[in-house]
């Protein structure tokens, strides 16, 4: 089986995908990086020329009929997207393909595994961009660092595989010993952030404020520290003035992507973030009255036009 990656196969076109695929044809050539889609997506983008930060980009569309597996495949749809997305890509993925999501959440990685019985997954938490799209644009000031890692007894192979294409791309990674926790302190900020700014129509310079949105993110967060202990995860207030801290550093008039969709009037993943939660604190019998605030919130806004 080989280890060298020299094709990757994305599916999600928004500013995720753009900005790691972006990244990684100019190291493997555009001919090598493709987005996989379905018919109708294909007949919308095929004329379609992206820009990235002001540079124009015409990337490879295929058809998931068309799809052959891919040596990588990148998963970076929004989590309402994501049920037709396993359609999309199984023509894309085999045995020796190496499969990465870069979607929120703490669960998306086991639904992909579990729908495929794949087992060369590598666990991945964006972190630290303040990448936005709409339409065809996709602008970011941070590109921040995607925190990689296996579970124990994961597929090494795999992973080497992704650090040495990571390394020839020039793409910022962390390896990361625990990655789960990881993932609990990117789900943690992304409870706060995300719902806040969608919720109060706010920016990243929220985190500096003194209203009732601030009050209202740091209390969401902490009900998810509460819940990660419960789940044996030690987060802790160190985990969250990092999460804060690294908000300050991105751009403060931009918005995380449950803004965007308020902006772009798309389904949000409050499903992701307080419906998990929700569900956790039912589980657990622990109280998380912001989340379930936050999520009456989001919903009300999303009935004007979802």
């Amino acid at each position: 089986m080989s280890s060298r990656i020299e094709n990757v196969s994305i599916v999600g076109m928004g500013a995720l995908g753009l900005m790691y695929g972006s990244v990684l044809a100019d190291a493997l050539g555009l001919d090598a990086v493709s987005f996989v889609m379905d018919e109708e997506r294909i007949a919308r983008y095929k004329d379609e020329t992206y820009t990235v930060n002001g540079r124009p980009v015409k990337f490879k569309l295929v058809s998931e009929k068309e799809a052959r597996p891919a040596d990588l495949l990148m998963v970076a749809v929004k989590y309402p997207s994501l049920s037709r997305a396993l359609e999309t890509m199984k023509n894309a993925i085999d045995g020796h393909t190496v499969v990465m999501s870069v979607m929120n959440g703490i669960s998306t990685e086991e639904i992909i595994r579990d729908h495929f019985s794949h087992e060369r997954f590598i666990y991945t938490v964006p972190q630290g961009m303040d990448a936005q799209k709409y339409g065809s644009t996709l602008t970011f000031t941070k590109m921040g660092a995607l925190h990689i890692g296996v579970k124990e007894g994961g597929d090494k192979e795999a992973l080497d595989a992704v650090i040495q294409l990571f390394e020839r791309a020039g793409m910022p990674y962390i390896l990361e010993e625990d990655i789960i926790r990881r993932m609990w302190i990117k789900f943690m900020l992304n409870v706060g952030i995300n719902q806040v700014c969608m919720a109060y129509n706010e920016t990243y310079a929220v985190t500096d404020k003194d209203n009732e949105a601030h009050r209202t993110l740091i209390a969401a967060m902490r009900e998810v520290e509460v819940l990660a202990q419960a789940e044996g995860i030690p987060l802790n207030e160190k985990d969250l003035n990092f999460c804060l801290d690294l908000e300050r550093t991105l751009d403060p008039d931009a918005t995380p992507s449950m803004g965007q969709d308020r902006i772009n009037r798309k389904p949000s993943e409050v499903e992701l973030f307080a419906g998990t939660v929700i569900a956790l604190a039912e589980k657990h019998g622990i109280e998380v009255p912001a989340n379930r605030y936050l999520r009456s919130l989001v919903k009300e806004i999303e009935k004007e036009y979802v």
